[in-house]
């Protein structure tokens, strides 16, 4: 029997074993049990080839793991920033000169003090106390000069009062059929029965909505303005608030449909109310935004019918029309769906693919970061050539320094595209390396699109700016306790998200708004013109644009009806 044929890498026996005394000695075995030992050497030999290979399988899946924990305790313990550590690897020569420092620079102008006028001066006089009006050596008294060495003090005064509605009352002529006693009309109120008053429901629903609070926050802090308030009352009064705003948001959708660039995004929102056929409380916050409309959607579920059923109703002939999204496969069953809508990838996505690849896995550290400094080469080209963009222009007539810049980003495409390809021909690429590029690759005619249309960017940070807002309300008030809630939230998200899209300040727009119901009895004013931003006259928009006018007190105004 020879061994090397078990163990081809060690020395024959009779050199490891020459000066032994049984070195040559000869053993006499049978046929039989020569095969037996043979048969059992193969077997073995087998067992011993299985178990590297299942070794090295097991290294493999070692690795990923360690990937794993590599990456998830870099999202848990690490620093959010993409650049930092990551940078810090890359080989980078030294600059000649060195950063610019932030901040306000020694030497330069500043801007001055911030002029304030639209609130009211509340003048205040400081004299001289009796003693000091006089020299002290000779005793004879100052003159007074007339004038005043004046200096402002910004102060902000909130506090709470109760209007008081005294409705007079008239003694009637005594004619037939007239009333004997008549009284003056109600005060105007957005909701019938309540006594809160326009500025209470503004401060609610901007404490909310807009500045992400928790509701019994809010309430807290009016009760040490002493002015407690019921948890019931408000949110009795927001559920009656919601069809105020139906009509405004429908406007708002209908505005939105009529355009031709959108941005898609979704987060998970909690709504802790049991429904039929829903087996947990997770929702979904959608937000479609268009250079017009923020719009929000709150749905139950992650699926495609969400936007489909939004998108359904787009006007004909608006071909195409341009969704910046990420990957998620809803949007590209949309796009099958709906043939009308074309798919724009988000490139800040395909970065993070990289910087994530390049965490979990050290080793491929600088080959990561040259893909990311492709991208960012990417978004630099491109900024190059859109402010000589022309929209009303075809790409064939654009302006000679368009051209160049295009060009430019045209080529620095392909040969990212002719990388990708020669990369994944080569057999021993690395897994996470294969996975970012195939990636790369299948997705690559939405990820182009920025480039023949300019109008289109090139990521989809927008949306995600969008729902940055809600989150934060979601990590502070956890969701909503109700489906009627999670709908007033997304009606609210899209009002006010809207209104600062268009450059409007929101309390003043939403006490405008506010008062306006109140005047028509509780219910949406009939005409809405002044209150979509598109429909404004100027003046209308620059008026809403400043804070609301101060009248009387800063603060919430509670009724008391005595008529």
């Amino acid at each position: 029997m020879d061994d090397s044929a078990a163990f081809p890498d060690a020395p024959p026996l009779a050199d490891q074993y020459d000066d032994r005394p049984f070195a040559r000695e000869a053993v006499v075995l049978s046929k039989l049990d020569y095969i037996e030992l043979k048969s059992q050497l193969n077997f073995y030999k087998a067992q011993h080839e299985r178990a590297l290979i299942r070794e090295a399988e097991l290294q493999r899946q070692l690795e990923q793991e360690r990937a794993k924990v590599r990456d998830l305790n870099q999202r848990l313990y690490g620093r959010k920033s993409e650049q930092s550590k990551h940078s810090e690897s890359l080989p980078t020569e030294p600059s000649a000169t060195p950063a610019r420092p932030r901040g306000q620079q020694p030497g330069s102008q500043g801007h001055g003090r911030t002029s304030r006028p639209h609130l009211p001066v509340k003048a205040e006089i400081r004299d001289l106390a009796e003693h000091e009006k006089c020299c002290a050596d000779c005793g004879l008294p100052y003159r007074d000069l007339g004038t005043t060495e004046d200096s402002e003090i910004l102060e902000i005064q909130v506090s709470s009062y109760i209007r008081k509605i005294r409705r007079k009352k008239y003694s009637g002529c005594g004619c037939p059929g007239k009333k004997g006693i008549i009284t003056a009309s109600p005060a105007p109120r957005v909701l019938s029965r309540n006594n809160l008053g326009v500025s209470v429901w503004v401060e609610i629903l901007l404490d909310k909505y807009l500045y992400a609070q928790a509701t019994h926050r809010l309430l807290s802090d009016f009760a040490h303005l002493g002015c407690p308030l019921s948890q019931g009352t408000v949110t009795g009064g927001l559920q009656r608030l919601a069809p105020l705003f139906e009509p405004r948001v429908d406007a708002l959708r209908q505005k939105q449909l009529t355009e031709r660039l959108f941005h898609a995004d979704e987060t998970g929102w909690k709504v802790f109310e049991a429904i039929e056929n829903k087996a947990n409380y997770r929702w979904y916050l959608w937000v479609m935004q268009s250079p017009s409309v923020v719009y929000y959607l709150m749905a139950p579920g992650r699926d495609a019918g969400v936007p489909l059923e939004h998108f359904r109703a787009l006007e004909d002939g608006q071909f195409p029309v341009f969704l910046v999204c990420d990957r998620y496969s809803a949007y590209k069953k949309l796009a099958k769906e709906l043939p009308i809508i074309a798919l724009a990838f988000c490139w800040a996505h395909v970065r993070r693919d990289y910087l994530d690849a390049a965490r979990s896995w050290p080793d491929l550290n600088a080959w990561m970061f040259e893909w990311v400094e492709a991208i960012g080469e990417l978004y630099h080209l491109n900024k190059l050539r859109l402010p000589h963009w022309a929209e009303d222009k075809p790409l064939g007539r654009q302006s000679t320094a368009f051209q160049r810049h295009h060009r430019a980003l045209r080529r620095h495409l392909s040969q990212m595209k002719a990388r990708s390809e020669a990369c994944l021909q080569q057999p021993d690429l690395h897994d996470a390396q294969r996975a970012v590029l195939t990636s790369l690759n299948n997705h690559w005619p939405g990820l182009v699109l920025f480039a023949k249309h300019p109008q289109v960017p090139m990521d989809n940070n927008q949306a995600e700016r969008s729902l940055r807002n809600p989150v934060t309300g979601r990590k502070r008030y956890y969701g909503s306790g109700r489906v009627w809630s999670a709908q007033l939230a997304a009606i609210m998200f899209t009002v006010l998200q809207t209104m600062l899209l268009w450059g409007l300040n929101p309390r003043h727009w939403l006490t405008a708004y506010l008062t306006a119901c109140a005047d028509n009895g509780g219910r949406a004013p009939v005409d809405l013109a002044p209150f979509l931003p598109w429909e404004m006259t100027a003046a209308r928009r620059s008026e809403l644009d400043c804070p609301a006018p101060v009248t009387g007190m800063v603060g919430m105004q509670l009724f008391e009806d005595t008529g």
